[in-house]
């Protein structure tokens, strides 16, 4: 369906908001850090010449530091959203809230960034950007109540003033930067990343690795692109699919524009003072990215395509979008499932897109970030024997179940630590 120019006019204005979010990133989080500041001031002299001597007042100075180098590095990542092809040379618009993210249409006008391997955007309709993310839980990005904050721009127009959820999605992107391209990620990563390459390379077995390229992969709910990138590295054709503008932007830039291993340093930590064991917990820098993203194998195919899964892969033989009905020979889905309003569309898509004898491996939990929305979106939620018991009905054959005890962007160096038991399987299609 073509885009009308609502829809388009819709989409600049979330992605304005979007680039403002993080260019608004600085002031947003050091007046929150200043109110420990004004605090000190309200209690006792005497209360505040013992927090004197232990440092804290110290500790709030360098969380301010820890802030402006975060903004330094945020700033980086909209120096061009042109990548994206969006004009945002007037100011960013108000955008209303009521309108969920999650209805977002697929524009198939895709612009090509290659940095050593070919990395694709393709432009996407206004969306919210779920998250696993953020603290203890994983949560769906659903639209807030009431009106966004404006306040006056040049020439009088309304200027967007991120809410608390705006900030939440972005802080949550520094986290998944943590998860996806350092080396404290790694073992976070490594527990949920390393079952889905063995089961794929297991499933492929008996295929050379120097023909393993002819094999297309599919990663929804790309994130950050690691996943995708790792499975690109194993010699795999690959596509990653993300439709947060918070993700693109971030994975944009350390996919194409970032040429050296720990290039940057963010301080991703620093929102928070609760649950602290010692001030490293707070301010310890984390450097990204943890491997060369160009240093992929010359030839090797991988892109990363902006839009939502439903709209893009969802297309039947016969309509006038583009078909994937039998394009790929394996999908990996991570902490991706409980993304859906309609489970059972999700598994029919990943069932449909799939060659005959293709493979999907999972691994997440069943969080459903729709449940109790506030948008009268539907929200079909499942327990995990009803999901088993749907893909076999669809044509799954299950194999190879087990529990995967992990994680999601948490702080090591917390005294709090939510732990998933996430479901892993490998399903093969047989019909």
């Amino acid at each position: 369906m073509p885009l009308t120019q609502a829809d388009i006019d819709e989409e600049r204005t979330h992605f304005a908001n979007v680039i403002a979010t993080f260019q608004q990133y600085a002031p947003y989080a050091l007046n929150a850090n200043n109110r420990r500041r004004k605090d000190i001031h309200i209690i006792p002299i005497e209360d505040r010449e013992l927090l004197e001597q232990i440092g804290y007042k110290q500790r709030i100075s360098a969380t301010d530091d820890a802030i402006l180098a975060n903004a330094e590095f945020l700033n980086l990542l909209t120096a061009n959203p042109e990548i994206f092809g969006q004009d945002l040379a007037e100011e960013p618009a108000e955008e209303s809230p009521d309108q969920p993210e999650s209805s977002t249409r697929h524009d198939p006008r895709r612009g090509q960034h290659s940095h050593g391997s070919s990395h694709s955007h393709s432009v996407s309709h206004p969306h919210r950007g779920h998250s696993h993310g953020g603290g203890h839980s994983h949560s769906h990005d659903s639209p807030q109540d009431g009106l966004p904050l404006t306040d006056k721009g040049r020439g009088g127009k309304r200027r967007y003033k991120p809410t608390e959820h705006d900030m939440e999605k972005l802080r949550s992107t520094l986290k998944q930067l943590v998860r996806d391209w350092s080396e404290e990620g790694k073992a976070e990563r490594d527990v949920c990343y390393e079952p889905i390459k063995e089961a794929l390379l297991q499933h492929f077995s008996d295929i050379p690795q120097e023909e393993r390229g002819n094999f297309r992969i599919l990663v929804p709910g790309a994130g950050l692109g690691r996943l995708a990138w790792d499975v690109a590295n194993l010699g795999f054709s690959c596509q990653g699919n993300e439709f947060s503008h918070y993700m693109l932007l971030a994975s944009f830039h350390m996919l194409n524009r970032t040429d050296a291993v720990n290039k940057h340093t963010i301080y991703p930590y620093v929102h928070s003072f609760s649950n602290l064991l010692n001030r490293e917990g707070l301010l310890r820098p984390i450097r990204i990215p943890d491997v060369l993203p160009s240093g992929l194998a010359p030839g090797s195919d991988f892109s990363l395509v902006a839009g939502d899964f439903e709209e893009i892969y969802g297309a039947e033989e016969g309509d006038d979008a583009e078909s994937q009905v039998g394009q790929w020979d394996a999908v990996l889905t991570c902490f991706f499932i409980d993304t859906a309003k309609n489970i059972v569309n999700y598994l029919r898509i990943i069932h449909r897109i799939l060659a005959p004898g293709g493979v999907w491996i999972n691994l997440g939990p069943l969080l459903w970030h729709w449940e109790n929305n506030t948008t009268n979106d539907p929200s079909i939620e499942l327990t995990l024997d009803e999901v088993k018991a749907l893909a076999r009905s669809i044509g799954f054959e299950i194999s190879n179940e087990r529990t995967v005890d992990t994680t999601y962007t948490n702080n090591a160096q917390s005294m709090l630590g939510y732990v998933y038991h996430a479901s892993f399987w490998t399903a093969t299609k047989i019909i």
